[in-house]
């Protein structure tokens, strides 16, 4: 079987996504393979009736797209989607700020589909720290602990991408479920403030879990302008310290997101919001070269399963990582 065929035919799941919600970007996820993507369904500002006001739209996109998408409850929901050739869109959130006033509205969330959830983003809450939090991150909160249980409880997957180092370690070793880094590199291969160390690596391998491989080029390389052979090298040092089947594939793609280059440069470019993680970067880092090169849409991601192959990994390998051990995690933690 060659690659696409394998691409288009295995279960692809993307870990990490945050374009858009529209019928186009949906039907060019589709067209690279990519079968499920936990969505960023919640964005700033984060307070509770804000962020339901938005997700009631995204809603409404999804249901007027059902012939094409659907939101899963559960991983056989995701085979079934696989199945039926729909796009299995996760409801998903980069922070937890949305249940602060209450860590019980977590019942909510999982009532109407949340399925992942970060306990903070970069910054400092009433959880635990961001890896950009002021002062430093003094760990999980006791607010924060009664998250983790909650979680646990509700059967809905922690996710520490973003998550200072002393936060992520203390709920690694408070769940009793396995834990996600939905997009974090190997902080030994890229020196970004975003990427994690290898103990927090192997932290969450020990629970049963993954750690995702991005391609948001600050957290690739820094010196050049990132290629998906550069993705590929995270991946293949992931697996040779934790095994083939605690990695994952999380693309952070903001595809289309951006209306103009002003637009990005205020949010995400090397002046941005967290210049801290996107100054660092050398001067090819523009607007017309801000992503991985080779991978600027959904639907090149065949691409990835080919840069996997030519580094030698076998089709079934290959497999687990673009989707195959997503899926278990997602059925451990949520069930059938």
């Amino acid at each position: 079987m060659d690659t696409a065929t394998s691409t288009q035919t295995a279960i692809v799941i993307d870990g990490l996504n945050c374009a858009p919600v529209t019928r186009e970007q949906m039907q060019r996820t589709l067209e690279g393979g990519v079968r499920a993507i936990n969505l960023t369904a919640i964005r700033p500002p984060h307070d509770f009736n804000t962020a339901m006001m938005d997700l009631s739209r995204t809603l409404a996109t999804i249901q007027a797209n059902a012939d094409i998408a659907c939101i899963p409850l559960s991983a056989s929901d995701i085979e079934a989607a696989q199945a039926e050739g729909k796009l299995a869109i996760i409801l998903g959130a980069q922070n937890s700020v949305v249940v602060e006033e209450d860590v019980e509205l977590l019942r909510i969330l999982q009532r109407i589909g949340f399925r992942i959830l970060q306990p903070t983003y970069m910054e400092r809450n009433s959880f635990g720290c961001g890896v950009l939090a002021k002062g430093g991150d003094d760990g999980l909160t006791e607010k924060g602990h009664r998250w983790v249980e909650l979680m646990n409880e509700l059967r809905m997957l922690i996710d520490l991408s973003h998550v200072g180092y002393k936060t992520a370690a203390d709920v690694l070793a408070l769940s009793k479920q396995p834990v996600i880094f939905s997009h974090s590199n190997a902080r030994a291969l890229c020196d970004s403030l975003r990427n994690i160390p290898d103990d927090l690596i192997r932290a969450a391998a020990k629970t049963g879990g993954t750690v995702g491989v991005t391609l948001w080029p600050p957290m690739v390389r820094h010196e050049a302008r990132p290629t998906i052979d550069d993705w590929a090298e995270q991946v293949a040092y992931m697996v040779n310290m934790v095994g083939i089947d605690h990695v994952a594939f999380g693309s952070d793609l903001s595809e289309n997101k951006y209306k103009s280059e002003a637009e990005w440069q205020s949010s995400f470019g090397p002046k941005g919001i967290y210049p801290e993680v996107t100054s660092v970067l050398g001067p090819w880092f523009q607007f017309e070269t801000r992503l991985t090169q080779g991978y600027e849409s959904l639907a090149q991601t065949p691409r990835l399963t080919e840069a996997l192959r030519a580094r030698g990994f076998s089709e079934d390998a290959a497999e687990k990582v673009m989707g195959k051990n997503l899926l278990r995690v997602y059925r451990e933690v949520w069930g059938e």
